[in-house]
């Protein structure tokens, strides 16, 4: 089998400035400690008596919005085992100041109030453990991006006031997208507009995370949506992930911002693992409710993991006779790249089988090896490649400070792949049966993750693994489609 790949976009500008810019002996200029005392976490902590409120306490008075919060990816944020292992590694690799600039989005409250001093989940309060929870979006004020190296916000510049102190005692402030009306907080706390909280800016400062020392930019989620025709027509973050899935397609197809009464508080995205073993969890528990709702979250994600892409699939003739087929992978929903955050890690490829019409195998790429998880080496593979000091390849976040292969799929845009096929004598038409497939990480990437958390995140108790799982696998295209062998 002879391929090749046409790269319709080349890569990413922000990775070629970054290496254009450090070709020149410039050096970006780094935050203030003065400013920024979690540096390199750029979280800003207006401090007063007013302490954060447990989600719990939210639920109260918000049960829905506590329900639908409850086992979305920002309650799971700081538990996640993946990420637990990821930070337990960084803190032995570069330490745990370094390591905070992880911690300062996976549980803001837990770095400003000095309780997480490393990677474990053992002994912390439900504020700390439950990573962004109500009180770390509705305590914050606004950013510091303009303050930033880039210039925008990244790396935690959020401004977090969960109250003031006033003469008669501190007085707890939330901040929400919409004018208050009267009674709002029913005497619990103060209510505060902020416009920010209805643009992609609140989003972006954990979401556009750059390198701790070169500051590479490493997860571009930010930069790819501000890019993008989303960005350019105003659907912002909040209109494709604080939605139900049928509003989602609204949003992406039509561009259309929903009604106010159409947002929810899912943040529901890709990362269907962490769905999947908060689930065990939760039946290994015996919590059948929890079990139920994060079921549902599952589905939800790869319901739009397969509403996120679509196949083009053309032959090529030369001579009369098929030459190559042309594979076109078009990102149709996503309003940052296919894959985003780390690419690097993240794994979107192409399986295909051609056979002729008595079903004997011509060709076959992309298939996963039963026994080791692994791809074959000419899988076409749609994600990056990280690459540390010295150009060497790397996987680890703290060590990335360049990119030497960028392939995630623009927003609507697209890849296209050519696989040669030489087939002169096979009975035609021939049958192209073609995957699109998405999985968190290489298993062997995620193994090691899985294996590395701290020691009190006992994986066989919590979530009953006694082996390392396959991971699952989403499907997001499947297409079979019929080919000429010649004209």
């Amino acid at each position: 089998m002879v391929s090749k790949m046409k790269f319709v976009l080349g890569f990413g500008g922000a990775s070629v400035a970054a290496l254009l810019v450090a070709g020149s002996g410039y050096t970006m200029e780094k935050p203030d400690p003065k400013e920024y005392p979690y540096v390199p976490s750029l979280l800003q902590y207006e401090k007063s008596a007013a302490e954060f409120t447990p989600p719990a306490t939210c639920g109260e008075c918000h049960p829905q919005q506590y329900e639908e919060w409850t086992g979305s990816l920002h309650a799971l944020a700081f538990k996640d085992p993946i990420y637990q292992g990821e930070l337990n590694k960084a803190v032995k690799a570069v330490g745990h100041d370094i390591a905070r600039q992880c911690e300062g989005c996976h549980t803001p409250a837990g770095v400003v109030t000095g309780e997480i001093k490393g990677s474990g989940i053992s002994g912390l309060s439900d504020v700390a453990i439950n990573g962004v929870s109500c009180d770390m979006c509705h305590s914050v004020s606004g950013h510091t991006g303009w303050q930033t190296p880039y210039h925008q916000p990244e790396n935690g510049s959020l401004i977090l006031s969960p109250g003031k102190d006033t003469p008669t005692g501190p007085v707890l402030t939330k901040f929400g997208p919409y004018k208050p009306k009267d009674g709002c907080g029913d005497g619990f706390h103060a209510c505060v507009e902020q416009p920010l909280h209805k643009k992609a800016e609140l989003c972006a400062n954990c979401h556009q995370v750059n390198h701790y020392e070169t500051h590479t930019p490493i997860e571009s989620t930010y930069t790819e949506w501000k890019d993008s025709p989303y960005g350019v027509h105003g659907i912002a973050c909040q209109d494709c992930h604080m939605v139900d899935f049928d509003t989602f397609l609204r949003s992406a197809d039509t561009m259309k911002k929903p009604e106010r009464g159409e947002y929810r508080h899912f943040f529901n995205g890709a990362n269907f693992l962490i769905y999947s073993l908060t689930e065990q969890a939760a039946k290994k528990a015996g919590d059948a409710e929890l079990a139920a709702n994060v079921h549902k979250k599952y589905e939800m994600a790869v319901a739009r993991l397969q509403a996120a892409a679509d196949l083009e699939v053309s032959p090529v003739y030369r001579d009369k006779k098929l030459a190559e087929i042309k594979v076109r992978v078009r990102n149709i929903r996503a309003g940052h790249k296919l894959p985003t955050s780390l690419t690097n890690i993240r794994q979107i490829w192409l399986e295909m089988t051609v056979k002729d019409l008595d079903g004997k195998v011509i060709m076959t790429t992309g298939t996963v090896d039963a026994k080791s998880g692994a791809l074959p080496a000419e899988a076409r593979l749609f994600n990056s490649d990280g690459m540390g000091e010295g150009f060497h390849l790397s996987h680890d976040p703290w060590e990335i400070v360049s990119f030497g292969r960028q392939d995630a799929i623009p927003p609507k845009g697209y890849k296209e792949v050519y696989y040669g096929v030489s087939a002169p004598q096979a009975k035609g038409p021939l049958v192209v049966d073609i995957k699109l497939r998405y999985r968190q990480a290489e298993q062997e990437i995620a193994h090691t993750l899985l294996g590395a958390v701290p020691k009190d995140m006992d994986l066989a108790a919590i979530y009953g693994l006694t082996s390392m799982p396959d991971l699952p696998i989403v499907d997001m295209v499947s297409k079979s489609v019929k080919i000429n062998p010649a004209l």
